[in-house]
């Protein structure tokens, strides 16, 4: 049986397919925490790569799942799990094209959502202003009720303001409606049956509850999610709905998987019902990915650095594991969602470089995207981008990429460069050229040093893992901005956040606010608030059909010293009657990591309680990869390529990635090429495979 793998890029669409019959099933792979999870096959791994269509995501779906599958002689019904990342959510929101959203809230608080924090985007730049608001003023209806901090109803729900409030939203044409009262995490009664009042009106719309998508104080947040919840949800409905159809067109019978903002999997009827928790879903599964990769290479400490044709995503990798966050902002609206740490920029190989009003060259935040693409793909775009810069350069292939199957227009790329870059600033192509990358590794720099050196780390002790399509082509220019030592490309990098898909598991967090002092009257409530918690996760993932064998449960405590205004999050699975002990020493370590200090004698504040559910699945293979030969014999050719003010033109040599011997040392300058990437070794540069197939490159003077 096969499973795929597949992450859906705004340029390409990429595919990875692992034949688990092949393989024996053995020792789990280590997982997102670093635990022993599920079962390993040792199976071939294909990998596969389709431009990606925005108009229908479900079509570049369809056409490269058929692909791979008459390529490598696979049947769909030998198709045993197809588990999907995707940036619908994420872009619904960034271009605010969600549906238009009704809220019913508590009288009273009808402008929270406007009011915010009251603090600007940006402290110092009167330029930078906020969002529109996500609901305008007259779609948002206060009704009476009024739930206590402590769960406790204090004034009932009038049923007939949130009737009259469904029968306006029907007649204003809205198609999705936000329910949040206050203090709903703590009773979510009075929204329940608002629900059911809504439904009875508005058969058709969409409704999100803030007591199921976010059960946690702080009611601006929580409004904000659920409402960006409902926004993407009718959309994110259908296209899911397309996505089914053609799977089961190509006679796949079983329901595909979707990795959410955790690097976790869900079902699609989860993923109905939360599409916000999918803000992230493919670059967090690169990061699962990597996280892996780096654990079984002896290489725990990573920046991830994953450049596709849109974005760049960075994120770090800490003793092997992954950095989390609940608190995050997409397209400037606040979404409160436990989530892979990951910081992402507007520079991708689609990234459009323009002239400012000063007549300074800029590059992104805008991109040229899948359609018409740069210029060099010969879809029809007409800007330059990055992409052209590195085929004007001859640093990607001027013939071909993606194995052959897609055509190269070197001739139109350096044309355009000439005339909307060079020209304007008086420049040669080269400089032109050279100019657009160096804005592109001055900005990726900047996210990587906003994850890593602002926050107290010392890049020397890390290594760059590089991914997506453009990664490895930036990676060492950016490692040496950054004073990064060493590079890892993996095998197939530009399909490695669907690769990172068959590493995750079937994965859900849920939460409840619990407000108290960790003291010993209070740990009785806290342990039975767990105890429910976990009850809701079991349930969770039997309907996810995960067998009571594969099932664990992990636990956390949000907290802080009574009177801060923020928490450290502390992982604590023994929450038994002698558990508080346990907690309190750990929330001095978490508090002294995150801080730097602790303060013994300040009673600390339990703020949430969080339980993980995992359904533990088979993982794809992390197997050793020998290849014998010389790095002679992996020589395909030779190019002229550009390689900054200092070298000029070089006559550079070009390798097939899948002929060079494993553990051979060799020195750049040099290209690697392999079906979904492109590396570049810079001169000077040394390089050999590891035993897994990975690139490494260290950097030298």
């Amino acid at each position: 049986m096969y499973r795929i793998g597949i992450d859906v890029g705004g340029t390409f669409t990429d595919f990875t397919m692992i034949d688990e019959g092949t393989g024996e099933a053995g020792a789990g792979l280590a997982n997102t925490d670093g635990a022993l999870a599920g079962r390993a096959t040792t199976g071939r791994v294909h990998f596969h790569k389709v431009p990606s269509t925005p108009h229908d995501p479900s079509q570049a779906i369809a056409t490269g799942i058929e692909g791979m599958l008459r390529e490598h002689g696979v049947h769909p019904s030998q198709v045993s799990h197809v588990g999907h990342g995707t940036t619908v959510a994420t872009n619904l929101i960034i271009e605010r094209k969600g549906a238009a959203v009704g809220l019913i809230t508590t009288r009273g608080f009808r402008d929270v959502l406007e009011i915010g924090r009251q603090t600007r985007p940006h402290l110092y730049d009167y330029s930078v202003g906020k969002p529109p608001v996500a609901v305008p003023r007259q779609f948002r209806i206060e009704v009476g009720e009024r739930i206590e901090a402590s769960g406790r109803v204090r004034e009932a729900l009038d049923e007939t303001a949130v009737r009259q409030a469904a029968r306006y939203f029907g007649e204003q044409g809205i198609a999705a409606v936000t329910i949040c009262f206050l203090h709903s995490y703590r009773n979510p009664a009075h929204e329940q049956r608002a629900r059911q009042i809504v439904a009875e009106e508005m058969p058709d719309a969409y409704i999100s509850l803030s007591s199921e998508v976010l059960p946690e104080f702080r009611e601006y947040e929580r409004l904000s999610t659920t409402v960006l919840n409902a926004a993407v949800g009718p959309r994110m409905a259908r296209y899911l709905e397309l996505f089914l159809q053609r799977v089961r067109e190509l006679g796949i019978a079983h329901e595909p998987h979707t990795v959410h903002s955790n690097g976790g999997l869900m079902s699609i009827a989860s993923v109905r019902q939360f599409p916000v928790r999918t803000c992230l879903s493919g670059p967090a599964a690169g990061v699962v990915g990597a996280a892996a990769v780096g654990r079984v290479i002896g290489s725990p400490n990573l920046v991830t650095f994953d450049v596709g044709g849109t974005s760049t995503d960075v994120s770090l990798i800490c003793d092997g594991k992954p950095l989390f966050t609940s608190h995050r902002q997409v397209a400037g609206y606040p979404v409160k969602t436990p989530m892979v740490d990951i910081h992402v920029i507007g520079a991708g190989g689609g990234s459009i470089a323009w002239m400012d009003d000063a007549g300074a060259l800029k590059v992104g935040p805008h991109s040229a995207g899948a359609v018409p693409g740069p210029v060099g793909y010969g879809r029809g775009g007409v800007e330059p981008t990055i992409t052209d810069a590195e085929i004007a350069l001859q640093r990607l292939n001027p013939v071909s990429l993606l194995d052959g199957r897609m055509p190269v227009f070197a001739k139109e790329a350096r044309t355009v460069i000439e005339e909307k870059v060079g020209k304007p600033l008086g420049l040669g192509v080269e400089a032109a050229a050279e100019g657009i990358l160096r804005i592109a590794t001055a900005n990726m720099s900047r996210a990587i040093r906003a994850v890593s050196t602002e926050r107290g780390h010392d890049l020397s002790r890390f290594a760059l893992f590089a991914f997506g399509g453009a990664g490895p082509l930036h990676a060492v220019e950016v490692a040496e901005e950054c004073g990064i030592p060493r590079v890892i490309v993996p095998q197939e990098p530009g399909t490695m956040c669907a690769r990172g898909i068959l590493l995750s598991d079937i994965s859900f967090d849920f939460v409840r606010s619990e407000i108290t002092l960790a003291r010993p009257e209070g740990w009785t409530n806290v342990a039975a608030i767990f105890d429910a918690l976990r009850d809701q996760a079991q349930s969770w993932l039997a309907t996810e059909g995960v067998s009571a064998a594969l099932r664990a449960t992990h636990c956390a405590i949000d907290a802080r010293y009574e009177g801060q205004n923020f928490e450290v999050q502390v992982p604590l699975d023994d929450i038994g009657p002698d558990g508080l002990a346990a907690f309190i020493a750990a929330f001095g370590q978490a508090h002294e990591r995150e801080y730097g200090y602790t303060v013994d004698d300040r009673a600390i504040q339990i703020i949430n309680c969080r339980v993980q559910a995992v359904g533990q699945v088979i993982k794809a293979p992390l197997a050793p990869r020998h290849v014998d030969g010389t790095v002679d014999g992996a020589r395909i050719g030779a190019r002229s390529s550009y390689f900054g003010a200092t070298h000029g033109w070089v006559d550079t040599p070009v390798f097939d990635r899948n002929r060079l011997p494993t553990g051979v040392a060799f020195r750049g300058p040099a290209l690697v090429e392999e079906m979904s990437s492109t590396t570049i070794i810079g001169v000077g540069h040394h390089a050999i495979v590891d035993d897994y197939g990975n690139l490494i490159i260290t950097l030298r003077g």
